[in-house]
Parts: structure tokens; C-alpha cells; sequence
């Protein structure tokens, strides 16, 4: 077996959403045809809140090389995936780096400043949509960018799929208690609207404290750090899907939604062009509460369109081939 690190931050390995969820999968599917990811994180100089001065952003990270250098010397490893762009810097160590962006400097995004210098620095990366292949061309000229989605898990989408357990006045929002993901949103749809039923996933259990500054109305049920297989279960249930952040670089619910048949509301930023279907629908905080409102009012309680996009573009077979692909070339090529 071949080893490629990813770097990631301890706390993106300690959660139960995106970051997590990549590294699984990307493990998972690169053993079936011979490629051993070996997970690799920093051990100190982080936080169990990432919104933390001086914790667990792009200047946070570069006290960690030494640790991370070593990781990467001891396991032999000489080709490295890095999720954090606070880690750019390892190329001048380990060439054959590749930057997979979990965040983007984006003016949506808090700290985008601070990450711009790092991405100036970027040569080469895989990204999750066309948007981002675009955007790192235009703002920071970088030309090597590959577009490999990261996919859902077909089983548990057939599995759990089941359009007679729909609720038809239920919202299913999945998230983190961050101002850039804007709950408070969600939280007043559900107080203007009580004979909503609104379900919203935190992905941390560090959010079950953060949560208790809000009034949440009764008609708010909160989850944290669900399991796939629970958030299957729960999105299956439910028949309308709301994005309300402001700027996305993973928005893996939403592939996942579009595969359940989700009737789907987000936001109409263009990092979200690849979300698009019959039942998919783009809006802002002007409208948004319109359009909750009437996709639940619609008698379509599911989109066999949208599943069927979500089967095509984003699964995790589709993911597999991309990055078998991507390491037939990195792999075999010349060692920088």
C-alpha cells in the first residue's frame, strides 16, 4: 500500500461533520485500490472551541510544523494532502503536497484575511466544485486544480430512503453554531411559523453549551454529533432541506439531501451552482421563509430529480474513481 498523509486540525478529526466525514470516506474508498491514508494532526496549541484567539486558525498552526514534520518523517510518507491552509508552508519540506481546501478566504467567511497570504502560496489542489477551481484560478492563479466531489454513501441513501415516512410540515437544517451559518435564522423561521416542525443538527457536542444563548421556540428540536447513519434516518423524515450559511466549501448535507429527495432551499451564492435540480431552489434571507413555506406547501413530497442528479454527480463511487485518477498521476510521477 502506497501512504499519503492528511493533515488535518486535532479538533476536525474529533467531530462528527465534514472534515471528519472527508476523512473517513477518502480512507475508506483509496484502501479498495491499494492507497493507505494515514491521518496525521497536531497534539498541542489547539482548542475545543476553534473560534478561540490564537487557536486552531492558519497563525495557530504554523507552532505545530515541527510536530506535524515529525509525523511525516516517522510514517515515511512523502506524498501529503493538507486540508488547512495554515499548513501551505509544507511544501517547502515535503514537495509532493496538495492542498484540499476545508475553507476558502472568502469575504462570508470570519479570518479571510488572514488566510489569503497562505493561498498565495498554493501550487497545486483538489477541490469539491467547479466554483472553487474558478475562484482559485481567478484570485490566486493557481492553474493545477482538480474537482473531485466528495460523495455520499449510496447504502445508507438506499437505505434509509423512504418517502412514506415523511413529515410534510417538517425542516430538516444541519450546521454549526457560527455566525457565517446564521441559526438564529432557522431559529426565528421557527417562532414566526409554530405549526412548523423544524429539526436542527449541530455537528459538535462543544454547540450543546454555545446553543443555550438563544430563545428557542418548542417547535425546534436540536440534535448534536449524529452518526451518518442517524442523520439518514432523521433527513429522510423530513421534506424540505435548508442551507442558510453564507459560504460554503464542503456543503456535503446538501449532496446528501439532493440524494434523499429533499425538496432543497439555499442560499444563492454562486459556491452553490452545483446544487442544481428540478427541486432545488436559491433565495437569500429576504425570501427565504417564502420559499420554506411554499416548497412545504407544494404536494410533492419528494424529488425523484433531484435523487437522481445526486446519484449521478456526487456518490461515492463517483468520488472513488476521481481520486483513484487523481493518484494514478501523483503517485506515479516523478518525486519533486
Amino acid at each position: 500500500m502506497k501512504k499519503v498523509g492528511l493533515v488535518m486540525r486535532k479538533i476536525q478529526f474529533a467531530e462528527a461533520h465534514g472534515p471528519r466525514i472527508y476523512a473517513d470516506r477518502l480512507k475508506n474508498l483509496c484502501s479498495e485500490f491499494g492507497v493507505d491514508i494515514v491521518f496525521i494532526s497536531p497534539e498541542r496549541h489547539v482548542s475545543g472551541y476553534d473560534h478561540l484567539p490564537g487557536f486552531e486558525h492558519e497563525k495557530g498552526d504554523l507552532v505545530n510544523y515541527d510536530i506535524i514534520l515529525d509525523k511525516i518523517n516517522s510514517e515515511r510518507i512523502d506524498h501529503v494532502i493538507y486540508t488547512v491552509s495554515g499548513f501551505t508552508y509544507l511544501k517547502m519540506f515535503i514537495k509532493n503536497s496538495v492542498l484540499f481546501p476545508h475553507s476558502f478566504p472568502d469575504p462570508a467567511l470570519t479570518g479571510y484575511e488572514m488566510m489569503k497570504p497562505f493561498y498565495q502560496m498554493v501550487d497545486k489542489a483538489i477541490v469539491q466544485t467547479p466554483f472553487l477551481k474558478r475562484e482559485l484560478h481567478t484570485k490566486f492563479g493557481v492553474d493545477d486544480v482538480t474537482v473531485i466531489p466528495i460523495g455520499f454513501d449510496e447504502r445508507l441513501a438506499e437505505k434509509y430512503f423512504d418517502p412514506s415516512q415523511i413529515v410534510d410540515n417538517r425542516v430538516l437544517w444541519i450546521g454549526r453554531d457560527e455566525e457565517n451559518r446564521q441559526p438564529e435564522l432557522v431559529i426565528d423561521y421557527a417562532r414566526q411559523n409554530p405549526d412548523k416542525e423544524v429539526y436542527m443538527v449541530f455537528g459538535g457536542e462543544r454547540y450543546r453549551e454555545s446553543v443555550k444563548k438563544y430563545n428557542i421556540p418548542g417547535n425546534v428540536k436540536i440534535k448534536f454529533a449524529l452518526s451518518q447513519a442517524e442523520i439518514f434516518s432523521l433527513m429522510n423524515t423530513a421534506k424540505v432541506y435548508w442551507n442558510s450559511s453564507k459560504f460554503d466549501t464542503f456543503a456535503m448535507p446538501l449532496t446528501e439531501a439532493l440524494a434523499m429527495g429533499k425538496i432543497i432551499i439555499k442560499p444563492a451564492h454562486p459556491c452553490y451552482d452545483h446544487i442544481n435540480s428540478r427541486y432545488a431552489f436559491s433565495g437569500n434571507q429576504e425570501n427565504w421563509f417564502e420559499l420554506v413555506n411554499m416548497a412545504l406547501a407544494t404536494p410533492n413530497k419528494f424529488s425523484i430529480e433531484n435523487r437522481m442528479a445526486a446519484f449521478e454527480r456526487f456518490s461515492s463511487t463517483v468520488m472513488k474513481q476521481g481520486y483513484k485518477d487523481f493518484f494514478d498521476k501523483w503517485l506515479t510521477g516523478p518525486l519533486e
